[in-house]
C-alpha cells in the first residue's frame, strides 16, 4: 500500500509541474517590410520553460488562410529569460495578404498558447 502512495504522489507530482508549465503565448508582434514582398517580424513569446524537455522551441507566421508563411526554430530553453523576442527576416508575404497571425508552439503542449494577428502596415 505504501508503495502505490508513493507512486501515485509522485505522479501527480510530475503531472503538476507539466501543467505549471502551460502552452507557449505569443505577446507582441512587430512586422516590418524589407522588400518588395519581404518582411521582418520581430515575436516575443512567453513559456514558463522547464529544461531540454519542456520549453517553446517554435513560432510561426500564418496567413489568413493558415498557410505558414514563416518558422522561427528556437534551438533551446529560456528558463531564465521570460518573456524573450526572437526575429526572422526574409519572410515573403503574398501581395494580397493584409494582415498575419503569429502562433508560438512548446515540446510539450504544441501549439495552442495565445496568438496573435497583426496588420501589415503597406
Amino acid at each position: 500500500m505504501k508503495r502505490i502512495l508513493i507512486a501515485t504522489a509522485a505522479t501527480l507530482a510530475l503531472a503538476a509541474g507539466t501543467a505549471a508549465a502551460g502552452e507557449a503565448d505569443v505577446l507582441d508582434v512587430k512586422a516590418e517590410k524589407t522588400g518588395e514582398r519581404t518582411w521582418r517580424f520581430e515575436v516575443t513569446v512567453e513559456h514558463a520553460d522547464e529544461g531540454w524537455e519542456h520549453y517553446a522551441d517554435q513560432w510561426q507566421v500564418l496567413a489568413p488562410d493558415g498557410g505558414v508563411l514563416g518558422t522561427r526554430t528556437l534551438y533551446h530553453p529560456h528558463v531564465n529569460e521570460q518573456p524573450f523576442t526572437r526575429s526572422l527576416g526574409g519572410v515573403r508575404v503574398p501581395a494580397d495578404v493584409t494582415s498575419v497571425t503569429v502562433r508560438a508552439r512548446d515540446k510539450v503542449h504544441g501549439h495552442g498558447g495565445k496568438a496573435v494577428t497583426v496588420e501589415l502596415p503597406r
